[in-house]
């Protein structure tokens, strides 16, 4: 197992940088729901604190690890925050750029501005003026976008659970919105609801045989509510 250190944040807090925001995303692959980004920032002593108790890439932890770990990086964090970008934001600019606008408004919601950002991935956030890193894989390797990994997945999980008390039987509080084997066959059964992303290729082609179904029976179409 790949364990996340903080020699990316000492290297940084040497070459006079004073706060260091760790930021990641949940949801980019997912056929419904939002994304989310978070962005957390450490002092170096809780750093050293909090590596012991297991902050890991979040797809790599239980549910249960990561629902205690979020509350302990909120605690003991110096501050974090989220940005959520629904599905029809999604739809309307795509993926990638829904993806570096949910971090862009995550940093912009922090209450201690950071004048670094170490992102997980390989792009950088346009439009942002703040001195920043992208890195492949840093959610596996840095510490504290690795605690970011933990505050988006987990917010976003909580989001989907709702959304299967309001969208019920699609079963998002199991899959959380990707394309699994149930998800899809959901699909096919009742076609997309309200928070499919319309413009992913497996939501756009069921929706498309929805939409051609009922025009063929004069039946007006109607969203999945």
């Amino acid at each position: 197992m790949i364990i996340p250190d903080f020699s990316r944040e000492e290297k940084l807090f040497e070459r006079g940088y004073k706060t260091i925001a760790g930021i990641d995303e949940a949801g980019r692959g997912p056929l419904a729901g939002p994304v989310v980004a978070a962005a957390v920032i450490f002092s170096v002593d809780r750093m050293k604190e909090l590596i012991k108790l297991e902050v890991r890439d979040s797809k790599i932890l239980s549910s249960k690890k990561r629902n205690c770990l979020y509350d302990i990086i909120a605690e003991r964090c110096l501050d974090w925050a989220v940005g959520i970008v629904s599905e029809e934001i999604i739809d309307e600019i795509n993926i990638l750029e829904a993806t570096k606008l949910a971090m862009k408004i995550a940093v912009e919601k922090l209450k201690i501005q950071p004048d670094f950002l170490l992102i997980d991935g390989r792009d950088t956030i346009d439009s942002c003026h703040i001195s920043q890193l992208a890195i492949p894989k840093a959610d596996q390797y840095v510490f504290s976008v690795s605690a970011a990994s933990i505050m988006a997945k987990t917010t976003r999980d909580r989001i989907l659970i709702d959304f299967d008390k309001e969208y019920p039987g699609y079963g998002f509080a199991k899959h959380k919105g990707y394309g699994t084997k149930l998800h899809l066959e959901t699909l096919e059964t009742k076609g997309p609801c309200k928070i499919h992303r319309k413009s992913f290729g497996p939501v756009g082609r069921i929706l498309s045989r929805f939409v051609d179904a009922k025009k063929h029976n004069g039946v007006a179409v109607t969203e999945q509510t």
